[in-house]
């Protein structure tokens, strides 16, 4: 097992402040990666009953993955991306993110985590009805300090087939175009890893199929891609499929049969 020499400290990470500090190359193994959860717990207490929502998780992710995290509502798939996206502590166990032990880690280092780390692709999209599509996408750059964030919005809108939609406000945009405008929000951050709660939830199955082709090839780029979904469909296109039930991972591997092309999928 290969671990990570001397990660970035949470000291560290704290100086950095706004500045984009730089991240460790991943080396190859099962720690020191972009995503490292170990013995991870995350329990709720109810009244007088305990809700295990994660339950000893030990999942490693590199830098270059399509995972996909498939599991029926109540699985703890919500609860994984948030305890990754620095929105939830652990109740026992680690985690550590792009080499930083944030397990327990203040707000200003989960504050600069999700800035500069970590990027959030919402199946309700969460883009501001107010501002225009080029708008919603330079606010992720200049939340994540970029330069020239107006022209960055403008290149990542035209990467993502929207050039011409930049200046629509998103009540004048598609569902689909609205989706794409949250991943070109993401993207504009240059953040290394997409965390996507069902992008494709609502929207139907031709515009889903190039939200899936656009998170692809993320993956290919060099960005770490998590999924979360309970459509088993959509897991084919992953490099790698985590099932979880009751917050354990019940099994982690590629999808059955091999990864399909995103253009076979249905649903």
């Amino acid at each position: 097992m290969t671990t990570a020499s001397g990660p970035p400290s949470l000291e560290m990470a704290g100086r950095a402040g706004s500045r984009r500090w730089a991240l460790p190359a991943p080396p190859s193994g099962s720690q020191g990666t972009r995503i490292d959860l170990d013995d991870l717990c995350r329990y709720y207490d109810i009244g007088a009953t305990v809700v295990k929502a994660l339950d000893d998780v030990n999942l490693h992710v590199d830098h270059r993955e399509f995972v996909v995290v498939l599991g029926a509502s109540g699985s703890g798939k919500t609860t994984l991306l948030n305890m990754v996206g620095a929105l939830d502590s652990a109740t026992s166990g680690t985690v550590r993110i792009a080499g930083i032990d944030i397990t327990h880690a203040g707000r200003d280092i989960r504050r600069e985590i999700r800035r500069h780390t970590v990027s959030f692709i919402f199946q309700s999209f969460n883009i501001f009805p107010a501002l225009t599509a080029v708008e919603n996408v330079q606010f992720g750059a200049d939340a994540a300090g970029r330069e020239s964030p107006r022209d960055l919005a403008q290149q990542v809108l035209e990467e993502v087939g929207l050039a011409d939609r930049a200046d629509h406000f998103p009540h004048q945009l598609s569902g689909g175009e609205q989706q794409r405008v949250a991943i070109a929000r993401a993207l504009a951050t240059g953040n290394p890893i997409l965390l996507a709660d069902e992008p494709t939830g609502e929207l139907d199955f031709h515009t889903g199929v190039q939200i899936l082709e656009l998170l692809r090839e993320q993956a290919e780029a060099g960005k770490t891609v998590l999924v979360v979904t309970h459509n088993r469909e959509i897991s084919r296109v992953a490099d790698r499929v985590i099932e979880l039930s009751s917050g354990q991972i019940v099994s982690d591997g590629p999808p059955r049969g091999g990864r399909a092309a995103v253009r076979d999928v249905r649903w």
